[in-house]
């Protein structure tokens, strides 16, 4: 692990300026196994690659129910999500109870990245070593935040966070356009696309380390895992036989039509 002479306190700033333990924490949560949550017009999606500690245990969970309308995908460590999303449950509970509506998820998100930065400049606490993604559908339409372990907190289209999650980035951002328009159906296979760049070289995406949820205006929080995601794995490896056909089919025409004007020339 790290060893450094200004990170034994969060409160102690190094001569460069950095906190080193709320660099830690952000570590810890680029060490995490990959998360994602992505939105249309309507629904957002959450995917999670679920990670088990050893060949004995059983996976753990990586997407968390907040409220009906409302579910948090972590990276890091799990103990702090489960601390932060017990907090986040009350807070919703707290909401209905006294105005009886559903709480919207900015006003719930800055009330958490706010517990994040309490942690960086008091010394009773560590900061927190994990990273959310919160994607909620409420009155205002479907949103999708991620809070950091230094405090911030960012509004985004489409995100990822974790190990290896460069890759899912690079997918999103390329098919970022066709999100807004996208059914609930397209939205899950493009989740699970860009989940399956995360996926370590010795491993495939499959049924027992992924799992999905999708959230919208008339559709409660839905977890999908195990045997039921396991369709959806089969329409997405289908199409990416197709796109590689393709692929190859074009590769295959493009010497021929080369070949040709060189000879016309």
């Amino acid at each position: 692990m790290f060893r450094n002479m200004y990170d034994t306190d969060v409160t102690v700033w190094s001569p460069q300026g950095r906190l080193l333990q709320v660099e830690y924490a952000g570590e810890a949560v680029k060490q995490g196994s990959a998360c994602l949550g992505l939105t249309s017009k309507t629904h957002v999606v959450l995917a999670a690659l679920k990670r088990a500690p050893h060949e004995l245990a059983s996976y753990q969970k990586k997407i968390l129910k907040i409220d009906d309308h409302m579910g948090i995908a972590i990276a890091g460590l799990n103990a702090d999500a489960r601390s932060l999303a017990k907090y986040m449950r009350t807070e919703c509970l707290n909401h209905k109870y006294v105005f009886g509506t559903p709480m919207q998820a900015g006003r719930l998100v800055v009330d958490v990245a706010d517990k994040h930065q309490r942690c960086t400049q008091t010394y009773v606490r560590r900061p927190y070593g994990v990273g959310l993604i919160c994607g909620a559908v409420d009155a205002t339409g479907p949103h999708l935040y991620e809070t950091e372990p230094s405090g911030a907190y960012h509004e985004y289209v489409a995100m990822a966070i974790g190990s290896r999650s460069q890759a899912a980035k690079t997918y999103l951002e390329k098919h970022m356009e066709s999100f807004a328009d996208a059914s609930a159906e397209d939205l899950i296979k493009h989740g699970l696309k860009a989940l399956a760049g995360c996926v370590p070289t010795d491993k495939q995406l499959d049924n027992s380390n992924s799992c999905v949820v999708i959230i919208g205006p008339d559709q409660k929080y839905s977890l999908i895992e195990d045997a039921a995601i396991q369709p959806y794995l089969d329409a997405v490896e289908v199409d990416g036989d197709a796109a590689t056909a393709d692929a190859m089919a074009v590769d295959d025409a493009a010497p021929e039509e080369g070949g040709g004007d060189a000879m016309s020339t």
